[in-house]
């Protein structure tokens, strides 16, 4: 558990490939203006970080609800319900359908309606992605969250840093931003969606260029410059130009 802001912290997990490769995983705490808190993304905390968050939210109590933001992030969901029982639920559709034996809110966490509930909480969803593939290795679109006051970024999978494990990443440098790998394949099979991918992706390196820290999953937390949000989305675009035009290409 990392207090990166007076009002806002991160828990790094481990999520391991077939049981070897450890890719990590996370989740984040936000404390409400109320002095209540908000849970962003499911993460069986233990040890000292699980201490340090039930001391700090009253043994789960103040936590008012958990906010789960990636749609094939679902293995944890259960274990944040059972530490903040009375917490509401929130999740993508595909959260429902994977845990159904669990008391999510009917509203959907990628609708605009339901992310209004949160105002200490900015939200948006990728355009000209499809949020959930018929392919279930496809990752690269999710609910993006920016903490308003702290101006920080909680991102899983859609944005990406590549950090080495273990040791050496207090030895090598981590990666700038990136976008998914496979983002061709959450690309919407339609004319215009790269345009429209195009027109968000620029769009939020102005509107969020603020951004000083983003949290990514699985890798790293990613400490940015002044400018750094807005010059590292614009790389990030050109990194994936050779995809887009491909897409365009296909579909008009």
């Amino acid at each position: 558990m990392k207090q990166l802001a007076d009002d806002f912290w991160n828990f790094r997990g481990r999520f391991k490939i077939a049981g070897l490769i450890d890719v990590g995983t996370q989740m984040s705490l936000v404390r409400r203006r109320t002095g209540r808190f908000l849970l962003i993304d499911s993460y069986g905390v233990s040890g000292a970080d699980r201490d340090a968050l039930v001391k700090l939210t009253d043994n789960g109590a103040a936590i008012d609800a958990i906010i789960n933001l990636h749609p094939f992030h679902t293995l944890h969901c259960r274990a944040a319900h059972e530490l903040a029982p009375g917490a509401r639920l929130f999740g993508t559709q595909r959260h429902r359908e994977r845990a159904p034996e669990l008391p999510w809110e009917k509203n959907r966490i990628e609708d605009g309606a339901t992310q209004l509930q949160f105002d200490e909480l900015a939200f948006t969803v990728p355009n000209g992605l499809d949020l959930v593939t018929s392919d279930d290795s496809v990752h690269a679109a999710s609910v993006l969250v920016r903490h308003r006051p702290s101006g920080i970024v909680h991102v899983d999978d859609t944005l990406m840093v590549l950090a080495a494990p273990g040791l050496l990443r207090h030895v090598l440098p981590q990666s700038r931003l990136r976008f998914h790998p496979k983002l061709a394949k959450a690309l919407q099979p339609r004319a215009g969606a790269a345009d429209d991918f195009t027109s968000w992706v620029c769009g939020l390196a102005e509107s969020w260029a603020g951004t000083r820290i983003v949290c990514a999953a699985h890798s790293a937390v990613r400490q940015l410059t002044p400018n750094g949000r807005h010059d590292e989305m614009t790389l990030a675009l050109s990194d994936v130009q050779k995809t887009l035009d491909q897409h365009r290409s296909r579909h008009g």
